[in-house]
């Protein structure tokens, strides 16, 4: 029997059972499309933190206060804290840093006309936008001088616009607000950043002159934490180092006796996320495989009943010179056929799941090429393997047994 014409059997067979050939595909199809959306889900997570890491910028510190500690062993009654000379020693000795932030903040209630709303009230410095590459979308952010002079005005994010009744950013400008009944004027509204988690939204925060938070709203000098800019990302190192020493000798800190601050690497952040992100995406994509392999089980179950019951036919092509190898052919074809239709149309499903966890939910999902070559070609493999012993146990029947088979 020519290969051409046993491809026609094969396909012959599975026409002639089409509900059953595709009952037998939906194990392969849900394994796909399983393995597809939630690789796809993982990519999307994935490019999503990255963009925002990007946002922020790469050569990003973060200090933050800490505990004080000594030879591994907390002390004293509270944490660390970190002021406002701490960063002005940074602007003022720093050899490898281009830029330092600091800001401080409280929550508190704002209110406007007959609205109100508690928020996140942040001093900051005038550098703000450029340091943690906050846009503005109208307005304009407030400057030096008047920070200086601890001016009474406010730039808002997108959330306390709608928090107040507000319906467009324009018109939040020149109004008046009141902070602890303390009368601010909005100078502008920034672009919105994105809520980064269920505990932190930038967008839902106001941001005043840091000397006039110090001074008129929270009556302190204690900051949550400073910004600080290395001048690229080959000196972060070198700026890290210049950060610990000034802050060492701020806080009188002995020799062997453990920073009471913590110094945080934006891009250090950035592939601890992206490694957790994998790893979840890769725990969640095995799992989905099993669904493969149950498709599989399936598979080789029905071909082995399909075997049973066409044992008259294998004893009939076999009478009329069939070989061995022909028979085989024919039952790991059909096999093969119906774990590369059952990739196929998961292919189409996942994808279209992951559209639709886009759209609906607001999800961000990429379906990546190599995703799909995975899947397509694992399906493949899995009727192979599935379909072998099914296609031996044909090969390898008597056909004078097989022709008195009832």
């Amino acid at each position: 029997m020519l290969f051409g014409e046993t491809i026609r059997v094969a396909l012959g067979a599975l026409r002639a059972n089409k509900l059953r050939s595709l009952l037998t595909m939906l194990g392969i199809v849900i394994g796909v499309a399983a393995v597809i959306a939630v690789v796809a889900l993982g990519k999307g997570a994935q490019k999503q933190v990255n963009d925002r890491i990007a946002a922020l910028g790469t050569t990003l510190l973060t200090v933050m206060p800490g505990q004080a500690m000594f030879g591994g062993v907390r002390t004293g009654g509270g944490g660390a804290r970190l002021i406002i000379d701490d960063a002005t020693a940074l602007k003022d000795r720093g050899e490898h840093i281009a830029a330092v932030q600091p800001e401080m903040s409280g929550q508190l209630q704002v209110q406007y006309l007959n609205k109100n709303t508690s928020t996140q009230i942040v001093g900051v410095t005038s550098n703000y936008p450029e340091v943690r590459k906050y846009e503005m979308q109208v307005g304009r952010f407030f400057t030096n001088a008047e920070d200086q002079t601890r001016q009474r005005v406010a730039v808002v994010g997108p959330a306390v616009v709608e928090n107040l009744g507000l319906q467009t950013p324009e018109a939040m400008l020149g109004e008046t607000i009141r902070i602890r009944g303390i009368q601010f004027t909005v100078v502008g509204v920034y672009k919105s950043k994105g809520q980064t988690n269920a505990f932190q939204n930038p967008d839902d925060q106001i941001l005043i002159p840091i000397t006039t938070a110090r001074f008129r709203v929270l009556g302190n000098n204690r900051i949550r934490a400073i910004s600080v800019l290395a001048p690229s990302e080959e000196e972060i190192p070198e700026t890290m180092a210049d950060i610990q020493k000034i802050l060492r000798r701020e806080h009188r800190l002995r020799p062997g006796k453990d920073d009471d601050f913590q110094i945080r690497n934006q891009a250090d952040f950035l592939n601890t996320l992206g490694e957790t992100t994998q790893v979840f995406s890769l725990l969640l994509a095995g799992i989905a495989a099993v669904s493969l392999l149950v498709g599989g089980i399936g598979i080789m179950n029905i071909m082995l009943v399909s075997v049973t019951e066409r044992t008259r036919e294998i004893g009939i092509r076999k009478a009329l010179g069939a070989t061995k190898l022909n028979i085989l052919f024919q039952f790991l074809i059909e096999a093969v056929v119906l774990c590369l239709l059952g990739g196929m149309l998961g292919i189409i499903v996942g994808a279209g799941g992951a559209m639709v966890f886009t759209k609906t939910m607001g999800w961000n999902t990429e379906v990546g090429a190599s995703s799909v070559a995975i899947a397509f070609g694992f399906s493949a493999f899995v009727g192979v393997v599935f379909g072998v012993y099914p296609a031996r146990r044909a090969a390898g029947m008597d056909p004078i047994v097989a022709l008195r088979y009832e």
